[in-house]
């Protein structure tokens, strides 16, 4: 057969358009690039479309290859990975049941139903871990073929395969499929739409590092499974310096030391609800301030509203809708109430209670508000997920006009509050309109125009985070990098027609006609409970001086120094220094090997040369033994 003389021609990534033969596939556009490309290719990106590398491209698209040096390479082999970890699995376990397997944030997961008289624990890992090494040595091709929804549900019920054919019928039944895809890699064989790499020995290092329980689909009034976690990665150095961040981040984990440093437990009688221990409320205490002092200098204005209201208050807000199976309710006098999930409906009933003019505006209500919002015990975790939580509120309300100004005021709140608390990575977020939301389309684009706006005023980099909008409209959220490199969602600002509407909230304008005010609502922090959890991780329990619950632990050498150790604490506190005594008879190695527990930034050491010469042995965490002096000397030291 003579070759083709039909050609399709696609566009690379910097505009260069590549003539192939019609039916080129990725693996065909690659080799045309190059060698050392087609090499290294995993996969073809059209669009936002990643597709596998013997797909056909088409004319007149543009494409990229992708390689481990792409973001999605790597999402990609742990996707590929985790088939792997299936196929090792069922050939160890004959008769298990495979689920889903999807690549993760850092890593894949599979679900399992195992036979009965099969137990895995963390113990099973590395003999996994080992059967699946054998299969990427084997470099087994990935794959792919499509058939009708009717032959895979035959396939796969003829294996027993239960939870594929439920998945494939619910395909058929909620979006109408008639085909679906399969892949295969040696012997495994899973209902997958894929993309794939082309094949296992694209993965080069591996690591399993948990078995959980999970429900299937996520229903606790259904199976119970076997979760097993693994990452993967393009080298042994980056799973080693993987590893690494875990172990670090074990070392910091808040749960560990919250109860360590005396700054808050948890107990079974309240789940998700935190006690807070003495040094934690001064560390809460500490924030507020901060957060305190930026709404003093950005002319905001204190509220309180109830914790318990009524029901039909979050009917009329538009909460019921999108919150009602996260909410608690009681019933008082055959009349039912609401724990409040959000404090925006009371902030409302504060503004209509009065009439406002137009020179009222910009009014600005803040609030440090207790929400209670009943999250499932499963997804609990210390205080970065907890039931009752205390958020750094307040709504702006303002005219059209006003809004550019309001968003930036709040913007670079936001950004002197990270700095002072150490976070100087920091990512924006501009989410649009998602699929459930109030109000209509012409509200919403007019909302995320006033948005963009405001961040382009500013000349801040931002990215399109495409549906993630609250219900009630637009909103930006700002991301900050700790420590370990790990990104925390923390402040947001939310620009709302709907509520106003909803509560039929008016100002008065300067011909005395009634205006709609628009509201605005905002949270520097977010969670004061999960911003202190990420703190105490990011500095691993070793807060700056300014920061640190207790600043300086005193430590008499012997007990006959414990009264100078209390003149001592005495003086330093009058000087607003936040100062604790060691004063249990133990040796002074034990004492200060406790206090280095502790992670206060100075300790204090008085024994009877410190006495005769009044004053203090200063030892700081950061520079060790800095010597002798007063009490006064060291203050100013606190104060540099």
């Amino acid at each position: 057969m003579p070759p083709s003389t039909e050609t399709v021609t696609v566009r690379l990534p910097d505009g260069t358009p590549l003539e192939l033969e019609s039916g080129a596939t990725g693996a065909d556009a690659s080799a045309a690039i190059g060698a050392g490309l087609a090499r290294a290719a995993l996969a073809i990106k059209a669009g936002d479309e990643i597709r596998d590398l013997d797909a056909p491209v088409e004319d007149g698209e543009g494409i990229s290859i992708i390689t481990s040096r792409d973001p999605e390479g790597l999402e990609l082999i742990r996707h590929d990975a985790a088939h792997v970890m299936a196929t090792a699995v069922q050939e160890l376990y004959p008769g298990t049941k495979v689920t889903i397997g999807p690549a993760i944030e850092n890593g894949f997961y599979y679900d399992f139903e195992f036979p009965e008289d099969v137990k895995i624990t963390e113990d099973e890992l590395p003999e996994i871990e080992a059967a699946m090494k054998r299969h990427i040595k084997a470099d087994e091709t990935f794959e792919r073929r499509d058939l009708s929804t009717d032959e895979a549900i035959a396939i796969f019920r003829d294996q027993g395969e239960d939870y594929k054919v439920e998945l494939i019928e619910d395909l058929v039944r909620n979006e109408g499929a008639e085909t679906v895809s399969l892949y295969r890699n040696g012997p495994f064989e899973d209902l997958c739409r894929g993309p794939h790499g082309p094949g296992t020995k694209r993965i080069k290092a591996i690591k399993l590092s948990a078995v959980a329980g999970a429900y299937w689909r996520g229903d606790e009034n259904r199976q119970m499974l076997t979760r097993i976690y693994g990452t993967a990665f393009f080298s042994k150095d980056d799973l080693n310096e993987h590893l690494e961040r875990i172990e670090q981040a074990k070392a910091r984990d808040h749960r560990r030391l919250g109860p360590q440093l005396d700054l808050f437990m948890l107990r079974d009688e309240a789940p998700g609800m935190p006690f807070w221990l003495p040094n934690g409320t001064v560390l809460l205490g500490l924030i507020e301030k901060e957060v305190r002092e930026q709404l003093d200098r950005r002319g905001y204005q204190e509220i309180a509203t109830p914790q318990v209201m009524d029901e039909a208050l979050w009917h009329r807000s538009g909460h019921w809708e999108n919150y009602v199976d996260d909410m608690y309710f009681m019933e008082v006098d055959e009349r039912r109430f609401a724990l409040r999930p959000m404090n925006c409906p009371g902030a409302c009933l504060v503004y209509g209670a009065d009439r406002h003019s137009y020179r009222d505006l910009p009014l600005r209500l803040a609030e440090f508000g207790m929400v209670t919002r009943n999250e499932r015990e499963g997804v609990l975790h210390g205080l970065l997920r907890v039931r009752a939580f205390t958020q750094d509120d307040a709504h702006v309300y303002c005219t059209e006009d006003q809004i550019e100004d309001e968003v930036t005021e709040i913007c670079e709140a936001i950004d002197e509050l990270y700095g002072r608390f150490g976070f100087e990575d920091v990512k924006v977020e501009l989410s649009t309109k998602p699929e459930k939301a109030m109000g209509s389309a012409e509200q919403w684009e007019r909302a995320e125009a006033m948005l963009k706006g405001a961040l382009d005023s500013q000349g801040r980099e931002y990215t399109i985070n495409p549906g993630d909008g609250a219900f009630y409209g637009p909103k930006i959220d700002f991301h900050v990098t700790d420590a370990l490199g790990r990104s925390w969602q923390l402040g947001t600002c939310q620009l709302d027609f709907q509520m106003p509407e909803r509560f039929d909230l008016t100002y008065t304008g300067a011909e005395d006609e009634r205006h709609r005010p628009v509201m605005i609502h905002r949270a520097l922090l977010g969670s004061m409970e999960r911003f202190a959890g990420i703190l105490i991780e990011h500095y691993a329990g070793r807060f700056p001086v300014w920061l640190a619950p207790v600043q300086a632990m005193i430590v008499p050498v012997a007990d006959r120094h414990i009264t100078y150790a209390n003149e001592v604490a005495e003086d330093l506190r009058a000087a607003g220094v936040r100062v604790k005594v060691e004063e249990r008879s133990e040796s002074v190695g034990k004492k200060i090997r406790a206090a280095e527990l502790g992670r206060y930034p100075f300790m204090l050491v008085v024994g009877d040369r410190e006495v005769e010469a009044g004053e203090i042995a200063v030892r700081s965490h950061e520079d060790g033994e800095v010597g002798s002096m007063d009490v006064e000397k060291f203050c100013m030291l606190l104060d540099t």
